[in-house]
């Protein structure tokens, strides 16, 4: 195939959900409330955390913060888009912008998932080693990986987006989702692509399995080691946020990629919970679930002389 022909192609269509406009304008209300909770909630999050000296010095709530940070880039990366493309019929996306989107997408989602074991591991040294907690989990630890989860998902996602570039594109344009990502984007190139789906499936397919066991596996260490009912009531109860959380996250991740790149009806849906839902939900989580924060954020709110209680 020449260099003329693997260059056709500049511009994909998303098929989105509907081309229907009274249906399209209900969903883009519908997740347009998703989006702006998104942001209410996570900013709400990381102000307090930030305005708060106790959750501040805190290593868990200072990875709370950042995993509310990560939530916001997650759920900007692909809503706006697909908001906009609610309004309109065509629902065009580039060339450059589809292999951006994926490139971001899956950056700051494998960082997420590793921002989630660092959060595990914070979990498990809190109450499996409480007397030695604060000296291990050090604001210089918490930072380093923090740096780390961004540096894994950075090449992890350079990973993908080089296999994808490297494929040639000269036939069908569109992409079957709301938007660009690996599966429905290689299933457009031109010629066998076996090898490359192999290669991304055991890329992204292996982080979010072994990380979603790695997870588990801590949670359960954690159990099994305390032995009075009291304590597992309180782990428990610590850790019960965290496991909605994950449960939430890899659930779909590792439906979507731990399996060839073949497409079903519930694709579109399961991509809307990890893309659009959880994001918006882990705010709601954490704060219904944990006492300190609602308590820290009825003193912000009381600082800012408003009247509510939570």
């Amino acid at each position: 195939m020449d260099k003329n022909q693997t260059e056709e192609v500049r511009e994909f269509v998303l098929a989105g959900f509907s081309h229907r406009p009274h249906i399209e304008k209900g969903l883009f209300v519908l997740f347009l409330f998703f989006y702006v909770s998104t942001w209410v909630g996570n900013v709400l999050i990381m102000v307090t955390v930030a305005s708060d000296k106790h959750l501040n010095s805190s290593p868990m709530y200072f990875l709370l913060g950042n995993l509310s940070f990560l939530d916001l880039c997650y759920s900007t990366v692909t809503t706006p888009k697909l908001l906009a493309d609610f309004l309109d019929n065509e629902k065009l996306i580039p060339y450059d912008q589809c292999i951006m989107q994926l490139f971001f997408l899956h950056f700051v989602g494998a960082a997420e998932m590793f921002l989630l074991t660092v959060m595990a591991y914070d979990r498990y040294v809190a109450i499996c080693r409480p007397l030695h907690y604060t000296t291990i989990m050090s604001r210089g630890l918490c930072c380093a990986l923090v740096a780390a989860s961004w540096m894994g998902g950075f090449v992890h996602s350079t990973v993908q987006t080089i296999l994808t570039i490297h494929l040639p594109f000269c036939g069908p344009k569109q992409v079957d989702n709301f938007f660009c990502d690996v599966p429905p984007v290689i299933k457009l190139a031109c010629g066998d692509t076996f090898v490359i789906e192999l290669l991304m499936v055991s890329n992204s397919g292996l982080i979010s399995t072994s990380s979603f066991v790695v997870l588990v596996s801590s949670y359960t260490t954690i159990l099994v080691k305390i032995r009075s009912k009291e304590g597992r009531r309180k782990a428990l109860s610590t850790c019960g946020s965290h496991l909605m959380v994950v449960t939430l996250f890899f659930g779909p991740c590792i439906f979507i990629y731990a399996r060839p790149f073949s497409t079903f009806s519930v694709d579109k849906l399961v991509s809307v919970l990890y893309n659009v839902i959880t994001p918006m939900l882990n705010p709601l989580i954490y704060t219904l679930r944990n006492k300190e924060v609602k308590s820290a954020m009825q003193k912000l709110w009381d600082r800012s002389g408003l009247t509510w209680k939570i």
